[in-house]
């Protein structure tokens, strides 16, 4: 890849990322904007004009929402739809309701550190959400971003992913012990990695398809279930470490959404709105090589793929 120059950095908001750039007619969707870094996207991509659909669990927060996005952008309200990732036939539904092109797909949505639970199918509920329900979510809308021209995928990842790989033989920890942190690493491993398979498998689609880590953010609810983390997942003294609000940790988001400085970068992992660098241990910053790994991210595709089919909704 060529190096970039990108003039935006960890301080960078969403609104300073978005200022010149035009989306009116695109299309693009925001799991998970209901609150958060998913709000100041959706918002971000609305204020240039994109046709947003904020999709969320709940409608009701959803609504409220998009009509705050409206009078605060002066944009058409956002569209509204119920997704819940966990579940499999509310993704497949969420699919057959679209219609048209879509340009933009911004995988936000994510759990974190939650207590051992299960999805109705046996999967591990971070696994199931911040993967499983993405996955099924990117494939099924394959043929809208294909049909867009120059669609981007954006998955939301974390720093957290370079404290684990994917447990291929175990993913739903059925004989490893549970360890919610070790789950939320294993989930965020699997966001990278499907960023890195989509972009080999979709190239010829002209969809560009990266991951990112948003930072350390202050202002959301996504540590709801958290308890402190181990020593070994966020060590003491570490360095670093990028802590935003909820408006700098979407700014990396919509850069990879929507900013013309990244056009045709795809497969790649971003922070503080840029490349990446290596994972250096002790740092909390970087790419960890294992979730850069080709043969690792085509078998989690595969796995992916069966674990769906297994449970009644085959990847097409």
């Amino acid at each position: 890849m060529a190096r970039l120059t990108i003039p935006f950095g960890a301080t960078s908001t969403a609104a300073e990322v978005i200022a010149g750039v035009d989306l009116t007619g695109r299309r693009a969707i925001v799991t998970g904007a209901a609150s958060g870094i998913g709000t100041e996207t959706a918002r971000a991509l609305a204020s240039a004009g994109a046709d947003v659909t904020l999709a969320v669990r709940d409608t009701t927060a959803g609504e409220s929402v998009a009509e705050r996005i409206a009078k605060d952008s002066g944009a058409p309200a956002a569209r509204v739809a119920r997704l819940d990732l966990a579940d499999p036939a509310s993704v497949a539904a969420f699919v057959s309701a679209w219609r048209g092109p879509l340009h933009i797909l911004v995988a936000n949505a994510g759990v974190m550190a939650t207590p051992e639970r299960r999805t109705a199918q046996g999967w591990e509920l971070q696994f199931a959400t911040n993967h499983l329900g993405h996955f099924q979510l990117a494939t099924g809308l394959r043929h809208a971003l294909a049909a867009a021209g120059d669609a981007r995928v954006v998955a939301v990842s974390s720093v957290g992913h370079v404290n684990g790989e994917v447990l291929f033989d175990d993913v739903n920890f059925e004989r490893t012990p549970y360890d919610p942190w070790a789950a939320y690493s294993q989930s965020k491993t699997a966001n990278v990695l499907f960023a890195v398979e989509a972009a080999r498998r979709w190239a010829g689609d002209g969809v560009s398809v990266n991951a990112l880590n948003p930072g350390r953010i202050w202002g959301t609810n996504l540590g709801r279930h958290m308890t402190a983390p181990p020593e070994s997942f966020d060590p003491a003294g570490a360095t670093g470490i990028s802590v935003k609000d909820v408006a700098q940790g979407a700014a990396t988001s919509v850069l990879l959404a929507a900013s013309p400085l990244v056009d045709g970068v795809t497969g790649a992992y971003f922070e503080d709105c840029q490349v990446a660098g290596p994972h250096v241990p002790g740092v909390r910053r970087g790419v960890a090589a294992h979730a850069l790994d080709p043969a690792k991210a085509a078998r989690l595709w595969d796995l992916s793929g069966a674990m769906l089919a297994e449970a009644g909704y085959p990847v097409l």
